[in-house]
């Protein structure tokens, strides 16, 4: 695989002396409002990695829906502002994004406690991210998780954000960090949060941090991950500890952005 680095880094880098598409600029203005919030040297980095994400990944409509720059150039934005400082190449093990018109059912089979019995569920999900290179989306819920920052709520975010947690091998809540040091503060903060958020689920008491996130801490990484950027005021006033982690994951700092932004 590493004799095609060089041609691949050497597209990379044409990609990024390219004008970025007028078009695509008027489809983030008009679905991504968070962007408007970066400074111009980061909006110039995010239009670079959006331009190699839609030209390595492979978007496929599904349930009939035909796939526009619009749905590739929203999508790419959401998912590569969790790139914009971390190193990273691109979701290496992500090769497909499916994309359907409406949520899709999921189905789920559960082992019972009596040997061979199986209980088979259907769910209506907005999203789905595979250890087999693959994301699933709905357009409409991707849509309206760009276009309202500030919810809590991004299913591109949540998706993505499980992308990253499985580069090291495992979709466990603890993504590839770059010293054991850090691994075990990872491990003593978000183990601390997540039995926290357990017992407020476990006792009905109200939580910023969703009770989806008590399922396991897979989806506890994925759900902070949408607060981190969608609620990050709020998310560093009450979780201090849990925003530094993440803070210093990703690399960015969304609430002192945030701040600043509302400042202009």
């Amino acid at each position: 695989m590493g004799l095609f680095h060089p041609f691949r880094d050497y597209r990379r880098k044409t990609l990024g002396q390219q004008p970025f598409p007028s078009d695509w600029s008027q489809i983030i203005d008009r679905n991504v409002p968070f962007y408007q919030c970066l400074h111009p040297e980061e909006q110039v980095r995010l239009n670079h990695l959006i331009r190699v994400f839609i030209a390595e990944k492979y978007f496929e409509g599904c349930g009939g829906l035909s796939i526009t720059d619009e749905m590739k150039v929203t999508i790419a934005a959401q998912a590569c502002l969790l790139l914009m400082n971390m190193n990273h190449d691109y979701y290496e093990w992500l090769v497909t994004i499916l994309v359907y018109p409406a949520s899709f059912n999921f189905q789920q089979e559960e082992r019972g406690t009596m040997a061979g019995t199986v209980t088979v569920t259907h769910r209506p999900v907005s999203g789905l991210s595979s250890n087999r290179g693959t994301v699933v989306l709905s357009w409409p819920d991707t849509a309206a998780g760009a276009r309202r920052p500030g919810d809590g709520m991004n299913v591109a975010f949540h998706e993505f954000a499980h992308q990253l947690d499985q580069l090291n091998g495992a979709m466990d809540g603890t993504p590839d960090l770059d010293s054991t040091a850090k691994y075990q503060e990872w491990v003593q903060v978000l183990g601390s949060e997540y039995k926290r958020l357990q017992e407020a689920v476990e006792t009905n008491r109200p939580t910023l941090i969703s009770a989806y996130g008590a399922t396991k801490p897979a989806e506890f990484f994925a759900v902070v991950t949408e607060l981190f950027f969608e609620e990050p005021i709020e998310l560093q006033h009450q979780h201090p500890a849990l925003y530094k982690e993440f803070k210093q994951y990703y690399r960015q700092d969304p609430a002192e952005r945030l701040r600043e932004c509302r400042l202009r």
